[in-house]
């Protein structure tokens, strides 16, 4: 019996650098359970995954052969992407990435995170990437959003009537992993702080963290994230002697701070899905959310809630919480298994089922989770 014709998935990143970010880590994670199932995918259907990304990326999903294959990205794809293989179908991992498809892709498949840009920005950029995104629908047949929040705003403000489907995000679990204390701190250090991680741009609203740190002067505040300029520029002013930053952090140095906290805090004002918060729930810690955006969607009942961001307000809320967290036995499991539900495995294993369907593929499809080593 022949094998099946060879057929190409684009898997495309777009211009993404690196992978410590947001959509860094959710190309990341994805990625690596496609890259998992593709010789299977190759011997069963006949299937090559290709990825799409930076050149000096290349190899980042293992080695490339019959099952996977790497392609570069450059400036002119933005303007004309041609290929001299067909792909039967192309799936861009994020919204903003400014590559096109190829020409000739069969099936066109966009994952949306956010429409951020609707919230908060000024009338020229929200026109600007309005219509970026909207220039982006005309060459998309199927989109993925990573929670209903998102889901609901593709369909309002871009007019989306096509296929739509809702793909929640995984958030790794830090526990079990190596831990190393953060500066200035070690392992027997019994000071309760409470925690925030994010790249501390305006939109994550670190500002509101520092408002509740003035009502609070007897708790410490650790706020850490990659060495951005906003980052930089907050730690450069801050003058309150309980609130610390350390940029640039590893995953050991996140775990540690996930592990020893108090609690865990993001204010943020718009969120397409929100990974550090889950990533503290599966330490079973007390998490402070925004109400905006998604966030009530991701935290669920696991989470407390900001209705404002006053200082004494805020405290109020934290304060309320670390209570009710002390006195329930049964609340740190209960965090624990609100987080355990979103998970890498079942996201790629969604992604991959959708190929399937759109390619027409009637056999059982190799998921990531069984593909994978060990």
């Amino acid at each position: 019996m022949s094998p099946p014709a060879l057929r190409r998935i684009g898997i495309s990143l777009g211009n993404i650098g690196a992978f410590h970010d947001g959509l860094g880590e959710f190309s990341l994670q994805i990625g690596q359970r496609i890259a998992r199932a593709a010789p299977q995918w190759r011997q069963q259907h006949g299937i090559q995954f290709v990825f799409h990304l930076r050149e000096r990326l290349f190899g980042s999903f293992g080695p490339a052969g019959d099952a996977l294959g790497y392609l570069p990205v450059t400036r002119w794809q933005r303007l004309h992407h041609v290929q001299p293989h067909p792909f039967a179908l192309w799936h861009s991992l994020h919204q903003l990435n400014k590559t096109r498809p190829p020409q000739g892709a069969a099936v066109r498949v966009v994952t949306v995170h956010d429409l951020n840009y609707l919230y908060g920005r000024n009338a020229f950029s929200t026109w600007r990437h309005h219509r970026r995104t909207v220039t982006l629908m005309r060459r998309t047949d199927v989109v993925v959003a990573i929670s209903r929040h998102t889901a609901q705003d593709v369909e309002q403000h871009l007019d989306w009537t096509g296929p739509l489907e809702v793909i929640h995000n995984g958030a790794r679990s830090f526990v079990g992993a190596p831990q190393a204390p953060l500066p200035g701190w070690a392992d027997a250090d019994a000071r309760p702080f409470l925690f925030h991680l994010s790249r501390m741009s305006p939109s994550k609203n670190p500002q509101a963290i520092l408002a509740l740190a003035a009502a609070w002067p007897e708790m410490d505040f650790v706020l850490c994230g990659p060495p951005s300029d906003d980052a930089k520029a907050l730690k450069a002013a801050n003058r309150q002697p309980n609130v610390q930053f350390h940029l640039g952090i590893d995953d050991a140095q996140k775990a540690w701070a996930y592990a020893h906290c108090a609690g865990f805090l993001f204010p943020s004002l718009t969120e397409g899905f929100g990974l550090p918060p889950i990533e503290a729930m599966h330490f079973g810690k007390p998490v402070f959310l925004s109400r905006l955006t998604c966030l009530p969607e991701i935290g669920g009942d696991a989470a407390e809630y900001f209705d404002d961001f006053d200082g004494g307000s805020m405290r109020a809320v934290v304060e309320r919480g670390l209570a009710r967290w002390r006195a329930d036995p049964g609340r740190a499991d209960a965090i624990r298994a609100h987080a355990a539900q979103f998970d890498w495995d079942r996201a790629a294993d969604a992604y991959l089922a959708l190929y399937a369907r759109l390619l027409g593929l009637d056999d059982p499809v190799a998921p990531a989770r069984a593909a994978a080593p060990g």
